[in-house]
């Protein structure tokens, strides 16, 4: 027995230093931390920059709340498309194009004077966000890995938690150096990131000989009587997935989580101060929740991999809507401390699970394009979020009617999660090489 032990050590040990070379984890690193920044500027901080724009021009939250919803009107328009592109060019070179074209968004939001340019900025800075961000990042991943598709989403999505541990860091810019020096230098460092993020983005394991988690190559291809091939099925088309209904309730599921979360991004720093928080307060409570997401963020990845996503989400999406619910509310300062762990489980939980959710259920081969069309509906339904609820602070001098709103919303999610069944694959899968 003693002497198969060293072979069972040496056997362990082999395994964990193959994984640790396996070039997909190497990816999710790097996209974890593009992630981190992207979430940083672009939603994390949206706050921050709106209550910065608010005291120097005099802008009302409806008005900055309009940035956010034309950003999500043209992400509806050009989400499948993007999503496409990004199964037809590749990921790496969409993640190129995507940072340039933030670059240009910060420049043009260093010199803006009016709401209009301000306008026109953020719609260029989620335009090079969208095509250069989370999608293509997240679908790298999503061809990477199979059997650990869950615990790498969670470690890539991480960066998305990450975001907030900066958002005083961004404040502290905004508020010393001005809004002009600070959206300048983050332009700057954009240009120069840009080129390395593409030498090292790869977008399948295919392309380099290799196999989604490591795996020893597989002899997949078996001989059919006209000479062609049989090839590994790797999930749905687009089309195929549009006619499930699983494809319909994730994504009215994440409408109704999605909405409060994104009017939380424009919101919640106004709400803070309003309950008597300085920005840099308010700021420290954006990282509180964050710093809860993180272990939540890798918690989800593991249980994802070993239990039902929709009971996981369910639970996830619950706790979302209780800590909404306490925000709404709370007037006394002290309430934001009980907000903040909650929507921080809720916050860290529910993003990589439902993500990989998708890549579950309809798998490699359109899952940008998938992505795309089902972000098309929730898009349209996020860009009127924000501005309902800034709408309704400008008339009735208070955010609770539409938090309970976004509450409630929240509850109604994580129900319908529980009716997402797994698709099927179609027999017509079982095809010859040169029909798919």
């Amino acid at each position: 027995m003693n002497s198969g032990q060293p072979e069972n050590q040496l056997s362990a040990v082999t395994k964990i230093q193959s994984a640790l070379s396996f070039y997909g984890w190497k990816l999710v690193a790097v996209s974890a931390s593009m992630l981190t920044l992207v979430s940083l500027l672009v939603f994390q901080g949206a706050g921050a920059y709106f209550h910065i724009l608010e005291v120097q021009f005099g802008w009302t939250r409806t008005m900055l709340s309009w940035a956010f919803t034309l950003s999500r009107a043209e992400g509806a328009i050009l989400g499948p498309i993007e999503g496409f592109l990004i199964d037809k060019v590749g990921a790496r070179k969409m993640v190129l194009i995507g940072y340039i074209i933030m670059a240009l968004g910060f420049f043009m939001f260093s010199q803006v004077q009016t709401i209009w340019h301000f306008y026109v900025a953020f719609l260029t800075i989620s335009l090079g966000s969208g095509l250069g961000g989370f999608l293509p990042l997240i679908t790298a991943v999503n061809h990477w890995f199979n059997r650990k598709r869950t615990s790498a989403m969670a470690v890539t999505m991480s960066g998305i938690n990450l975001g907030g541990l900066f958002v005083p860091l961004l404040a502290l810019g905004l508020a010393s150096a001005g809004f002009r020096w600070t959206t300048g230098g983050i332009a700057c460092v954009l240009l120069l990131i840009a080129y390395p993020a593409y030498k090292f983005i790869r977008t399948s394991p295919e392309e380099y000989g290799m196999t989604p988690d490591g795996d020893p190559q597989q002899d997949i291809e078996l001989p059919n009587q006209d000479g062609s091939t049989m090839i590994d099925i790797q999930g749905l088309t687009a089309r195929e997935a549009l006619r499930t209904s699983a494809f319909w309730i994730i994504t009215m599921s994440n409408i109704a989580a999605a909405v409060p979360l994104v009017s939380l991004m424009v919101h919640l720093v106004p709400k803070l101060t309003d309950m008597g928080h300085s920005l840099e307060q308010a700021s420290v409570i954006v990282t509180v929740f964050t710093l809860v997401g993180i272990p939540t963020v890798f918690l989800a990845g593991y249980l994802g991999d070993r239990f039902p996503k929709t009971v996981l989400l369910f639970i996830f999406m619950t706790i979302q809507g209780l800590a909404i619910l306490v925000l709404a509310v709370a007037d006394n300062p002290i309430w934001a401390w009980v907000f903040a762990p909650l929507y921080g489980i809720a916050f860290g939980g529910r993003i990589p699970l439902s993500t990989a959710m998708r890549g579950e259920y309809f798998g490699r081969k359109a899952f940008a394009t998938i992505m795309g069309i089902s972000q098309f509906p929730s898009n349209l339904a996020m860009m009127l979020g924000p501005v309902f609820a800034g709408y309704l602070f400008d008339v009735q001098g208070s955010y609770f009617t539409p938090f309970m709103i976004f509450a409630a919303l929240s509850f109604i999610g994580g129900i319908l999660i529980l009716f997402a069944k797994q698709p099927q694959v179609p027999q017509s899968h079982s095809l010859f090489r040169g029909t798919l």
